[in-house]
C-alpha cells in the first residue's frame, strides 16, 4: 500500500534538484549580506518539523561559520512583548506555510527592532515571505500529506547551501550538488528490520547527537504523527541523567550514528544499551558491523543527517501502514498549524 507521504518522501531527490538550478542567485545575495554586515549572533524562529530543520541549520552555522545560533520562542517576542536588543543581529524564520500568526508577527517585529529577517518557507507568496526582508523559498512543491517529508529535506538542503555560500566552502558546495542522487540511494535502504522491531512498540527513544540530534527529534515526531508510538529524542550526552531511568529489558531504542565526532559515544551508548537487554535498533554507516540499519554516506558529512531522514521517511510511512494506519491523516491533525 502507497500513501502521499511515501511518494512524496521519494519526491525529495527532485526538490533538492529543483532547489540546486534556482537557488544560487538568491543564496549568494543573502550570503553576501551576511559577510557584509556581519552578526554577532543569529535566532532562529520556527515550530515542529521546521523547528527540527533549524536545529540542522543552527548546528552547521555554528560548527562551519562560529557564530551563535539560539532558537527564540515566539511568545517572548508576540506575548511578552519583551525589549530585545536585536539590532545588527539576523533571525532566520523557518516554515512550510509560512502561514502561522505567531511566526510571521515575531519575524515582523524582529525586523521592526533592527534585526536582519530571512524566511525559509516552501509555499510561495506567504505572509511570512512578505515579513521579512530576505526570502529563500524551498522548492519543494505542494505537499498534500499531513506529514511533511520533501519540504523537510529541502529546508535541510537549502540551509546547507545557505551556509556553504555563507562560509564560502566549495566542498560542502560541491557535496550539496550529490545530494539528489545520494537521497535516491539513501530510499532504497532496507529498514525494514525497524518496522518488524516497532510495528507493536508503543513507546521509543529515539537518540543523536549533533546535527543528527535534529533527526532523531524530526523522527520521533514523525513516529508520533503517523504511528501513533509515543516516541521521544534525546542527545546521547543526555540520556545517561535521567532518560535512562526509563530503559528497562525490551525498550525500544532507535540510535542514528552517522559519520562525525559524536558516532564513537554513539555507539559506546547503544552497545550499552544493549548489555542493559534495551531493543537497539542502531543507524550506521556500512563500515559498523554491529548495525541494525544502514545509512547512506554523502559527499560531504554533514549532508550525511538529510540521507538518514529520507531512509527513516520510507520506514515510517511502511510502519504506519503496517500498524493499520494512514499515515497521511494523522488524527487531530491539519495540515497548516496556526498558534499565536
Amino acid at each position: 500500500m502507497t500513501s502521499k507521504m511515501l511518494e512524496e518522501a521519494l519526491a525529495s531527490c527532485d526538490a533538492v534538484e529543483a532547489q540546486l538550478h534556482r537557488l544560487a542567485p538568491r543564496l549568494e545575495e543573502v550570503a553576501g549580506r551576511l559577510r557584509r554586515q556581519p552578526p554577532q549572533v543569529a535566532m532562529t524562529i520556527a515550530r515542529g518539523s521546521s523547528d527540527h530543520a533549524a536545529s540542522y541549520f543552527a548546528y552547521l552555522a555554528m560548527q562551519h561559520v562560529g557564530i551563535p545560533v539560539a532558537s527564540l520562542p515566539m511568545s517572548v517576542v508576540t506575548l511578552l512583548q519583551a525589549p530585545l536588543k536585536v539590532s545588527g543581529q539576523v533571525a532566520f524564520g523557518f516554515s512550510q506555510s509560512g502561514q502561522s500568526p505567531d511566526l510571521v508577527n515575531s519575524l515582523r517585529l524582529l525586523r521592526k527592532r533592527g534585526a536582519l529577517s530571512i524566511s525559509m518557507v516552501n509555499a510561495e507568496d506567504s505572509p511570512l515571505e512578505a515579513a521579512c526582508e530576505f526570502h529563500v523559498p524551498l522548492c519543494a512543491g505542494p505537499e498534500q500529506s499531513v506529514a511533511a517529508t520533501k519540504s523537510f529535506i529541502a529546508t535541510l538542503s537549502a540551509s546547507a547551501q545557505l551556509i556553504g555560500h555563507w562560509n564560502q566552502d566549495l566542498l560542502l558546495l560541491q557535496a550539496c550538488q550529490a545530494l539528489p542522487n545520494g537521497l535516491r540511494e539513501a530510499a532504497t535502504q532496507d529498514w525494514t528490520p525497524a518496522i518488524d522491531a516497532l510495528r507493536t512498540s508503543q513507546r521509543l527513544i529515539v537518540i543523536g547527537r549533533g546535527a543528527g540530534f535534529a533527526i532523531a527529534q524530526e523522527a520521533a515526531l514523525k513516529l508520533k504523527e503517523t504511528s501513533a508510538i509515543q516516541a521521544e529524542a534525546f542527545s546521547s550526552a543526555e540520556v545517561r541523567h535521567g532518560p535512562m531511568a526509563l530503559i528497562d529489558a525490551d525498550y525500544p531504542l532507535l540510535v542514528f550514528a552517522p559519520r562525525g565526532a559524536e558516532q564513537a559515544g554513539l555507539l559506546s551508548l547503544a552497545a550499552d544499551m544493549r548489555q542493559r537487554g534495551a531493543r537497539v535498533l542502531l543507524a550506521a554507516p556500512d563500515d559498523i558491523s554491529e548495525r541494525d540499519l544502514t545509512l547512506s554516506r554523502a559527499e560531504h558529512p554533514s549532508l550525511d543527517p538529510i540521507l538518514a531522514i529520507q531512509s527513516f521517511y520510507v520506514m515510517a510511512a511502511g510502519l504506519a501502514v503496517a500498524r493499520g494506519m494512514d499515515p497521511d491523516h494523522p488524527r487531530h491533525l491539519s495540515k497548516v498549524t496556526r498558534t499565536h
